[in-house]
């Protein structure tokens, strides 16, 4: 199947021009002005914006938390991923403590083949790192083609491990051409502020928020980076929300270390006031919280600076039954956020729109470095001759509703309920097909392919 796309302007991370692509199977073969091509198929993308497909690398697709799992499957998902114009995303595999790498790995790939619909990678969660672990990790770079390794520095007796298991596992994953994500809040503090909390009787979802205060995610964000920074392992901090820690990134870099960091899309357009409508704020419980207008400001410097290089949406949806469980006790409030399909559109509409960042920047955060991070560039990530056919075409100034009636994503409820938007995916083409047209999905489950990843550099 060919396919040409033409009277597109196209929008890669560094440049903006007009031009025809002719796709062949899966790649792209050729751009160029006014192609004299023959093809299958002709997409006419005259007032639209050309971009690559949108990278999450940070989504957790039927995830055990707390009891129950979150909403989304690997099928409505990443189908719901589709239609917001993201193409591949990055799931994280949870190691159950006790128990191997390998193990967790089976577990996933049980949920997840055949049954995506967008193309999908894995980071692997290491919750217990010992000499058995440490065995696993050459084969899991090298054989499964997985290369980041998340590691948590909260939720001490699940997902917790400490700063010895830390500097053993980079020194490990380090030696084998992979990278460390990192979830950095202090979780012994916020264990003590929750139980602090609880005890005086607060119970309201406002105390997830005031249980995880700035410092708590400055100072782990800070301790990461001089461990990666003594073992030279590579190190990316996963939905960074604050001030204080991307200053601790900042202080890095004076001694020349490239910490990466990616942010997520609620923290550039939310902010800590949702948690004041009593229990309607559970919609918004999620590790790290939400924080303050001037968090909001540094995010968007960070963006333009280059000192944040990600926008992801730590994608973890629950029913609003779900969130119930913790309606006599934040604590018990399932942690997570709906955001897979409105990352694209919501980063058009709120930054290049109001001009916040440039389209060029848009396409870098939201698609390209996540793909030269982790090891999917040039196959993915941007629109080059050889690369996969992955595109997005935008219309800039289509307007459109926000609402849960109207999404795909398996939630009762949105994040962004009635937001106007300006920007909409009209078609999406994943490896040289076209799987989004007219608002309708055109491949069924089993279409995404998992994608096996090269060692990562560090630099980018």
């Amino acid at each position: 199947m060919s396919i040409l796309i033409k009277n597109g302007r196209i929008i890669t991370a560094a440049d903006d021009y007009q031009a025809d692509i002719f796709i062949e199977g899966e790649t792209i073969s050729a751009i160029g002005k006014n192609l004299n091509v023959q093809a299958d198929q002709i997409i006419d993308a005259s007032g639209k914006l050309v971009i690559p497909g949108g990278i999450d690398p940070h989504v957790h697709l039927e995830m055990p938390f707390m009891g129950t799992y979150s909403s989304d499957n690997y099928e409505t998902g990443t189908r719901a991923a589709l239609f917001g114009g993201t193409t591949t995303v990055i799931d994280f595999i949870l190691q159950t403590q006790g128990k191997s790498l390998q193990s967790a790995l089976d577990e996933w790939k049980g949920r997840s083949t055949n049954n995506a619909v967008g193309d999908y990678s894995f980071h692997m969660a290491v919750t217990d790192f010992n000499e058995n672990t440490r065995k696993e990790i050459q084969h899991i770079v090298e054989v499964e083609g997985i290369t980041s390794f998340k590691t948590f520095m909260a939720y001490k007796g699940a997902l917790m491990i400490n700063d010895s298991q830390m500097v053993g596992l980079m020194e490990e994953v380090k030696k084998h051409g992979g990278l460390i994500n990192v979830h950095a809040t202090n979780g012994d503090m916020i264990d003590y502020l929750i139980a602090k909390h609880k005890a005086e009787g607060k119970l309201e979802p406002l105390y997830h928020y005031l249980s995880q205060p700035e410092v708590t995610e400055a100072e782990a964000s800070g301790r990461f980076a001089d461990m990666a920074n003594y073992t030279g392992c590579p190190g990316y901090i996963v939905h960074l929300t604050c001030e204080g820690a991307l200053n601790a990134v900042r202080n890095a870099t004076k001694r020349n270390q490239n910490v990466f960091v990616e942010t997520c899309i609620q923290y550039l357009v939310l902010d800590a006031s949702l948690y004041e409508q009593n229990f309607e704020g559970a919609k918004w419980v999620m590790s790290p919280p939400l924080r303050e207008k001037k968090d909001q400001e540094t995010l968007w410097a960070g963006l333009n600076q280059g000192t944040v290089k990600v926008v992801a949406t730590d994608h973890c949806p629950f029913m609003w039954e779900q969130k119930l469980m913790g309606k006599d006790d934040f604590s018990k409030i399932p942690n997570g956020h709906p955001a897979i399909e409105n990352r694209m559109e919501l980063l058009f509409s709120e930054g290049v729109n109001k001009g916040k960042i440039t389209l060029n920047k848009y396409v870098e955060v939201a698609c390209t470095n996540a793909a030269k991070i982790f090891g999917m560039f040039p196959k993915k990530g941007t629109i080059a001759i050889g690369s996969d056919a992955d595109i997005v075409l935008l219309d800039p100034n289509e307007k459109h509703i926000v609402s849960a009636k109207t999404h795909h994503m398996n939630v009762d409820y949105s994040g962004y309920e009635g937001w106007e938007l300006t920007g909409k995916v009209k078609t999406v083409l994943l490896r040289g097909k076209v799987v989004i047209d007219n608002n309708e999905c055109k491949v069924s489950k089993g279409y995404g392919q998992f994608i096996k990843r090269k060692k990562v550099q560090g630099k980018i």
